[in-house]
């Protein structure tokens, strides 16, 4: 697909595909192709980027145009979509939202009655009707975005509340909401279970977000939970389906921490399962070898939260999730949650009566990862530099590590991964494989 990445639609706001007449006629499309009793109910909302209600007020004209009732939820959380699609039975919900990018992008993601992603099916059909209705004037008038039920909100609340029941009183969290669609709600949502929060980077004013605070931008949380004394801190992103967490010392905890935090706790509990744990090719190998000497298996899936899930399905897991900070519980939710990744994480620190770093006892094996912005993609087989510098890392490597290269899915970037026993050999291979990018993809 053109248009549709591993995270729904991603772009500049107010350019192709994000232009006014585009979303729109995505709107209108996707109500068309919803099944079920009139009216057809779809459950919008999304960040706080200066560019979401705009978007949201011509996705909701465009269902409307199709026939579609609107449940408004206003600024939530992307997995918030995906819980209220499931409270109130809609037959779909859309998420306006670029999640980690900054503020002049924006994007849709798409769920359906099932609280899943959209299936790549039905995305490549509808990528299809953009690409054919590409450079339509746009409409007219202006559509108001539709009026905000606070009740929505109130209910996926709720909803953590009920799928994390223990209280966390006595515990202080410290959450970082990178100015983004948690910024009310995450605090919210530790309160009504017991904590004392202290709440940073919750000031949204649309171009603001992610903006060196959340979870791409760590440290400041990590900073400030040691100097506050906070049990832990948590940092989300802008749409808040993942968290970065750091323990009350201030070492930063990615994905991979709370994979083996929360497996560890949930075998001994009876919760894990058979299915043992589902990752991606991103996670360190330190995380898989301690799985293998724990006897919990483990598999890989691709990058991107709906592979995971499929591979979850497939496997029977209960967990899974990526080192970037998604977390999924199938026994607890469809979508891929930082809130409620966080309330497990502050439930297992309660419960245990432990320290979060006495918990976070993953020994990582050294591991580099660089982003090399390219002007092209070419594959790498075909590539000569990239291919001849690959061979020599791998060659190097051998039974010792790993390396992954792979083009993002949503940015024109290409991550190259490194991981082996010694640092500074990490460091020098890395070096070398990303000079080679920078050599063939003109970046």
């Amino acid at each position: 697909m053109k248009l549709f990445g591993t995270d729904g639609l991603r772009g500049h706001a107010d350019e192709f595909p994000l232009d006014r007449a585009s979303v729109r006629l995505l709107g209108r499309e996707l109500g068309r192709r919803l099944d079920g009793d009139e009216p057809r109910r779809v459950v919008v909302g999304g960040d706080t980027r200066q560019s979401t209600p705009r978007i949201v007020a011509d996705l909701a004209a465009g269902l409307q145009e199709a026939g579609c009732g609107i449940a408004s939820a206003g600024v939530i959380p992307t997995p918030g979509v995906a819980e209220l699609v499931l409270e109130i039975g809609a037959r779909a919900g859309i998420a306006v939202s670029a999640s980690h990018n900054p503020y002049e992008d924006n994007g849709i993601k798409i769920f359906g009655p099932d609280g899943r992603k959209w299936p790549d099916s039905e995305e490549e059909i509808l990528e299809a009707k953009l690409l054919e209705g590409r450079g339509s004037e746009p409409p007219e008038a202006t559509p108001a975005p539709p009026d905000p039920d606070p009740g929505l909100v109130a209910t996926y609340v709720s909803r953590l509340r009920a799928g994390v029941p223990t209280s966390l009183e006595g515990l202080h969290a410290l959450i970082d909401a990178g100015n983004g669609a948690a910024f009310q709600i995450g605090p919210r949502a530790f309160r009504r279970s017991g904590a004392t929060v202290t709440a940073i980077c919750d000031a949204p004013d649309g171009r603001n977000i992610n903006n060196g605070c959340g979870a791409l931008h760590p440290e400041n949380m990590a900073a400030a939970t040691r100097t506050s004394g906070a049990s832990f801190g948590v940092a989300f992103d802008g749409d808040a389906d993942r968290a970065i967490f750091a323990d009350e010392n201030g070492r930063v905890l990615d994905g991979d921490d709370v994979l083996w935090i929360v497996a560890r706790d949930w075998r001994r509990r009876g919760r894990l399962g058979a299915g043992g744990v589902v990752g991606t090719v991103m996670c360190n190998y330190g995380l898989e070898a301690a799985f293998q000497r724990e006897g919990i298996p483990f598999y890989r899936a691709a990058v991107g939260d709906r592979h995971v899930a499929r591979l979850m399905q497939e496997t029977g897991a209960a967990l899974g999730g990526e080192t970037s900070g998604h977390t999924l519980f199938a026994p607890l939710s469809p979508a891929g949650d930082g809130i409620l990744t966080a309330l497990v994480l502050g439930a297992i620190v309660k419960q245990t009566g432990r320290r979060l770093s006495e918990l976070a006892t993953l020994e990582k094996m050294p591991q580099t990862l660089r982003n090399v912005r390219v002007a092209r993609r070419v594959p790498i087989e075909e590539s000569e530099g990239i291919s001849g510098a690959l061979a020599r890392a791998e060659d190097a490597l051998r039974a010792r590590g790993r390396v992954f290269l792979r083009y993002s899915g949503t940015e024109p970037l290409l991550r190259i991964l490194v991981e082996g026993p010694e640092g500074r050999e990490v460091h020098a291979i890395a070096d070398e494989l990303e000079a080679a990018a920078r050599s063939a993809l003109g970046a």
